[in-house]
Order: C-alpha cells, then sequence, then structure tokens
C-alpha cells in the first residue's frame, strides 16, 4: 500500500511539466488564432481603402463636368407679353473636364429640358436652342477658359407669364446637371434680366 501510495504521490510532483508545456500550446494556439485575426482585419482594411479610393475619384470624375452659369439668364420678346426666347452663358466649373456642346450632335453632347408649371419638354438641339461662342479657340468644345452663350427658345405651346417660374435644365455628358430657375419679373418687357 505504501507503494501504490509514493507512486500515486510521485504522480502528483511531476505536474509542473505538463502544466508548463499545456501554457505553452495555449499561448500558442492564442498567437495564431491572433495572427490570422490581424490578417483579416488588415485586409478588410486595405480593401475598405482601395474602394473608398474609387469612390473618391469617381466623384471627382463627377464633380469635374459639372457646367457653371456666367453673368445674367435674360428672357426676350419681340412683341410683349409673348416671350420668344432665353439667353445664357456657360462656362467650365473650376477643374472641369471639357464638353462638347454642338447642338446638331446627336451623342456625347448636352442635352436641355424645359421645365415649366404646364409641361417639361426635352428640347432639340438646332432648333429649340443653338449656341454662340463668346470665347474659344473656334471648336464646340466648351474647354476651360471659355465660354459659350447659349439661346433656348420657349417651346411651342408653352407661355411664360408674368411671375411664373420656369426651369432650363442643362445635362452634360458626365457629371451634375445645371438647373437654371429664374422667375418671370412682373412686366413684360423687350428684354429682361431674370432672377
Amino acid at each position: 500500500m505504501r507503494k501504490l501510495a509514493g507512486l500515486f504521490g510521485s504522480l502528483h510532483k511531476n505536474e509542473k511539466g505538463i502544466t508548463g508545456l499545456e501554457t505553452a500550446i495555449i499561448l500558442i494556439a492564442f498567437v495564431i488564432v491572433a495572427s490570422v485575426f490581424a490578417f483579416v482585419v488588415l485586409s478588410t482594411g486595405l480593401f475598405s481603402a482601395e474602394r473608398g479610393k474609387e469612390t473618391v475619384f469617381a466623384g471627382l470624375e463627377k464633380a469635374r463636368g459639372n457646367l457653371e452659369v456666367r453673368g445674367a439668364v435674360t428672357a426676350e420678346s419681340a412683341v410683349p407679353p409673348a416671350v420668344d426666347d432665353m439667353k445664357f452663358n456657360v462656362g467650365l466649373a473650376a477643374g472641369g473636364f471639357p464638353v462638347l456642346v454642338d447642338p446638331t450632335a446627336t451623342t456625347n453632347t448636352l442635352a436641355l429640358n424645359y421645365i415649366d408649371a404646364q409641361a417639361r419638354v426635352p428640347l432639340v438641339g438646332g432648333t429649340d436652342w443653338t449656341v454662340t461662342e463668346v470665347m474659344g479657340d473656334g471648336d464646340n468644345l466648351l474647354e476651360a477658359g471659355e465660354l459659350f452663350e447659349v439661346t433656348v427658345n420657349v417651346p411651342a405651346g408653352s407661355t411664360l407669364d408674368p411671375n411664373e417660374i420656369f426651369t432650363v435644365e442643362v445635362i452634360p455628358p458626365s457629371g451634375g446637371a445645371l438647373l437654371i430657375n429664374r422667375t418671370m419679373p412682373p412686366q413684360i418687357d423687350l428684354v429682361m434680366d431674370l432672377h
């Protein structure tokens, strides 16, 4: 019996090595799990950063194609109170990409819509709207530093009454649409500056 008790006693005395080995295995498992977790986090972060960069560049491309109105928007009437056409100057926004401004082209150019209280009318280039180069290099491409005057004919069937609000929507091939929202004055004259 004494021998058996001694044998059990010796088994309990040598547990220090087993406990150290178990601790080392658990520590190695923690390091491996932490390494895998860190790899996943870094991969996800790099993927997110790349997607964020793509989004920023897409936003810049969209913003760089924008047009802006330069100067006044005027309306002209040959025989008041009927308004015949509206004129405004367009230029590129700062850092904008060149835009084709050719009323006779059917693709990759500006598209215009006329909107008032009665209707929304898509305008046909060449008949409903025309372009005159004010400052430029002689082509139909609106580039940095150039200025084009756009003349929009009021669509047939649409009448602009005093105090009526209307919108001309100018849509470039890329970038945001330019909304020119104006109110007719209380009295229709031959030439009017619209606010």
